[in-house]
């Protein structure tokens, strides 16, 4: 029989068959630093559930030698070993049915240290003046079967025990503790402690050299960090929060930590921000390492809640785990909530659930688009999993559960997350599951509530309108393209009036509702007249209406004008808490770019946000700004410059009042902030801070420890270089050659998320074919794409398909390639390059970019739309006029 028929059977499924199911892997790798390939040997205890002559596991890139299956009958070879690459699956065929029972599966196999960050691969580091390879893992989601073939599905768990045959000078790193090691003149055999069960996907090994630091938590949990030589002082910091972390979720989850150890590991080449394998973090190392020095607040906030977010996954994710990936959710939204959770523990003074705001309008942003999914998504091919570790799974999904936390309230959540952690534990559970528990522990009927939240597309706007004291509230689904779809949600409505000691609250089940406030206004009413001052027109103004109270819910708010206008007001007198003033800005925003609201409008409501110092608001402002412009330089060309101007005003007072200079002992919020304005004003062009940029760089050449160039304030001196590159390459030579010769890692960073920052599309395209070559490490390729020009994107789109070949050869198709779409594809403007893009592509589909693809293109036709929208308002430049010269 031909080996194509063999195996039709197996081909196109979504999942394994059952007809064996692994219990314990015993892995031994041996990885060839010199060749840069590897050879290692898998038994696999398996139950046979029925009767069979197959055994179907996953396999990809991997050399099968030898394979054979023993159990109390005897041993079987199998008589045919079939690879199906595109399926990604061995197929091993015996003569001789497999009766049911337990048996040792044993596969010898060889493959290759590959270059794409993925599965089992090779990255490079400096040890003296040498460049050297290490080996380091990264399986999520399913790159396990690149390294060893598996039952590669999270479902499938299995205790592990892994061997590593690595140069004896080097540290073998695995998910349990060493528990012995054997000498072999040059070579060293590492035996790790057998695991508890857990998926394939978080089984990790790191091969190198690292400096080594470790602390214990108050239980004994040995937690180490691991980084590059001499770099050990720069690792406390995350250390410090890893330990911290752990007792706090050990107590909130009522559940103990349940390895021995947590090991913390940078390595110098990684496609994510980190990765939370069982016992062993793999980081890449500037979302590890932070540098008194070199490092911006921005950096610490990071550190803290990459490792809080990680920490979180040991429990949720790793003990407890989603069956399938379609309840992806689970593991991102989660830990992504209570990192957030953890950080306002250890540093309250952040004020970070205020911004938490920013993660919610990130999943506002991508859930309003047609193309969008539901947080539960169905993966039908598993390569296409990496598509959803996204906006969506990560932003909608933690925002969902900060709504549903704040109507259950803290107490009752907490106490269902622990008995959810323990009925689960050691198992793999689905939404419903969690659902279920919380349904019992409070009482309420989650599991109806949330239906739709997470099997639906989108979330609602919800319509207000005050009617004689009586608002009136209808619900539909909110979408940027400006298409009207029904749906319905059941909304936690919550709403002040006049005052935040005036609140009420429902839930909104159908698509319509109504509630009678004349108790509330009466006592509005009480208020104004008490003054006799006071007159009529006031107790209007005083009548504003806050839906959304706090923005603790996932939904926009359209309000009709009378009442935007008295909010507008509201804001403008600084009655609004800053998340409402937040929320109210960016609701306006995304209803303006659905065409529901003018931009006249919205650039009105901007106004009233001069003398903002908050930082989740001033940074939401700024991003506003970017977002107009980008659509300004297609409809509105000739006010594009006045616009610039009249951005640079709002944000003025707020650069004003921090300056350039930190002042020791400043507001965390404040740090952040002062960075962001210089940035923005060194973006939009303005003379006096690129000036002042220019000035302070030149110091910084002549001095790397300089202090009139602080890490939090750089960035925006190195946009200020490069917005000065246009014609001539001065700028872009100086601040390359500066990221070539520094070796402080944060400063490279830095350095390449501005240097695609150019108004010049020549430069911009000479920074694109850097990442076509070896001067830039793969991992990196998201900070110059996300720092492209707004002058730079028709450039970058067509460099995109001129390159596409080299881009894919280069970059595979893993977490990497995602970037190239979603960062590039977007930055266009017209239906005809939509249309462009989309005939370019139709011919070259991977499934590691089809969503991404779909979403970048309805993207680029949502801003088509606005830009012939804006088009219509014909006195909109004379209104810019008036605004710019407003002070």
């Amino acid at each position: 029989m031909e080996k194509k028929h063999i195996i039709d059977e197996f081909k196109g499924q979504t999942r394994l068959p059952n007809f064996a199911i692994p219990k314990q892997y015993e892995l031994h790798l041996i990885p060839n630093f010199s060749s840069c390939t590897f050879s290692g040997t898998v038994q696999v205890r398996l139950t046979i559930n029925e009767k069979t002559k197959f055994i179907v596991l996953n396999s990809l890139e991997l050399v099968i030698q030898n394979t054979w299956f023993t159990n109390s009958y005897g041993k079987y070879t199998p008589s045919d070993v079939v690879v199906d690459e595109e399926d990604e699956i061995l197929v091993l065929v015996f003569d001789e049915a497999l009766f049911d029972g337990e048996g040792v599966l044993v596969i010898e196999f060889s493959g290759i240290l590959n270059e794409h960050l993925r599965g089992f691969y090779r990255c490079t580091y400096v040890d003296g003046e040498v460049k050297k390879n290490m080996a380091t893992t990264q399986f999520e989601a399913v790159d396990a079967r690149r390294c060893f073939p598996c039952w590669d599905e999270p479902a499938l768990k299995a205790s592990f025990k892994v061997t590593l045959t690595v140069p004896s000078d080097l540290t073998a790193l695995s998910n349990m503790p060493v528990e012995n090691e054997k000498l072999d003149g040059e070579l060293k055999t590492v035996y790790f402690e057998e695991s508890p069960i857990m998926s394939t996907y978080l089984v990790a090994v790191v091969v190198g050299l690292f400096d080594h630091i470790e602390d214990r938590t108050s239980t004994g949990v040995v937690v180490g960090l691991y980084c590059a030589v001499g770099k050990s002082d720069q690792g406390k910091l995350a250390l410090d929060i890893a330990v911290k972390a752990l007792e706090i979720y050990t107590k909130y989850f009522s559940v103990p930590y349940p390895l021995p150890k947590l090991d913390l590991v940078a390595v110098s080449e990684f496609s994510a921000g980190a990765m939370e394998n069982y016992g062993l973090i793999i980081y890449r190392e500037s979302d590890l390492l932070y540098h008194e020095l070199h490092s911006a607040p921005a950096k610490k906030q990071r550190i803290t809640i990459v490792t809080a977010h990680e920490v979180a996954h040991q429990w949720f994710g790793n003990l407890v785990t989603m069956e399938w990936w379609t309840h992806l959710w689970l593991n991102e939204g989660f830990a992504t909530w209570i990192s957030y959770m953890v950080t306002n523990i250890l540093y309250p003074e952040w004020n970070i659930w205020s911004q938490f705001l920013l993660e919610t309008a990130s999943g506002l942003r991508m859930d309003a688009l047609e193309k969008s999914h539901p947080i539960e998504v169905e993966i039908y091919h598993a390569r296409s999993v990496i598509e959803i570790f996204d906006a969506v799974s990560y932003e909608k999904g933690s925002s969902v559960i900060r709504m549903l936390q704040s109507y259950l309230g803290d107490v009752t959540f907490q106490k269902s997350l622990s008995t959810y952690i323990r009925k689960y534990q050691a198992k793999n559970a689905r939404t419903e599951d969690l659902w279920n528990v919380l349904s019992e522990v409070s009482g309420e009927p989650v599991d109806i509530m949330m239906h739709n939240w997470t099997k639906s597309t989108g979330y609602p706007v919800i319509h207000v309108q005050l009617t004689a004291n009586i608002l009136e509230f209808k619900q539909s689904r909110f979408l940027l393209s400006g298409f009207h779809v029904d749906g319905q949600w059941i909304v936690p409505i919550t709403l002040c009036i006049g005052s935040y000691e005036r609140q009420t609250k429902f839930l909104l089940e159908k698509s319509d509702g109504r509630v009678d406030i004349s108790e509330l206004v009466q006592y509005i009413g009480d208020d104004v007249n008490s003054n006799e001052n006071k007159h009529e027109e006031d107790s209007q103004e005083n009548l504003w209406i806050k839906v959304n109270v706090d923005q603790s819910g996932f939904y926009r708010v359209n309000y009709e004008d009378k009442l935007a206008v008295r909010l507008r007001k509201a804001v403008q007198n600084n009655y609004l808490l800053p998340t409402d003033k937040f929320g109210i800005l960016d609701d306006g925003n995304a209803l303006c770019q659905a065409c529901e609201q003018s931009l006249s409008s919205l650039l009105m409501l901007m106004d009233v946000y001069r003398k903002e110092l908050d930082y989740v608001i001033v940074s939401r402002l700024i991003d506003v700004c970017y977002c107009v412009l980008k659509i300004a330089i297609d409809a509105i060309p000739d006010s594009v410059n006045e616009l610039k101007q009249y951005f640079i005003s709002l944000l003025m007072y707020s650069a004003e009042q921090l300056g350039w200079d930190s002042i020791s002992g400043e507001d965390h919020s404040n740090s952040l902030l002062r960075g962001e304005v210089i940035e923005a004003l060194a973006t939009l062009d303005h003379d006096k801070t690129q000036r002042e940029a220019m000035r302070r760089f030149q110091i910084l050449l002549n001095d790397r420890n300089t202090s009139l160039l602080s890490a939090n304030t750089r960035k925006a001196a190195y946009i200020a270089v490069m917005r000065s590159t246009t014609g001539e390459r001065s700028g872009l030579e100086s601040l390359f050659s500066f990221y070539k010769s520094t070796d402080v890692l944060q400063e490279r960073d830095r350095i390449l998320r501005c240097i695609a920052s150019s108004a010049d599309p020549n430069v911009v395209l000479e920074v694109l074919n850097l990442l076509l070559s070896d001067e830039i490490p793969d991992q990196d390729i998201v900070y110059v794409l996300g720092g492209i020009s707004l002058e730079g994107g028709r450039t970058a789109v067509k460099w995109l398909k001129d390159n596409w070949e080299r881009i894919l050869a280069k970059y595979g198709g893993g977490l990497l390639l995602t970037n190239f779409i979603s960062l590039i594809v977007p930055r266009v403007n017209s239906n005809e390059e939509a249309d462009d893009i989309e005939a370019f592509f139709a011919s070259r589909m991977n499934p590691s970019i089809v969503m991404n693809l779909n979403v970048s293109i309805e993207k680029i036709r949502i801003k088509a739309r606005w830009i012939e929208s804006v088009k219509q308002e014909h006195s909109l430049p004379d209104l810019i006029k008036q605004l710019t010269q407003r002070k």
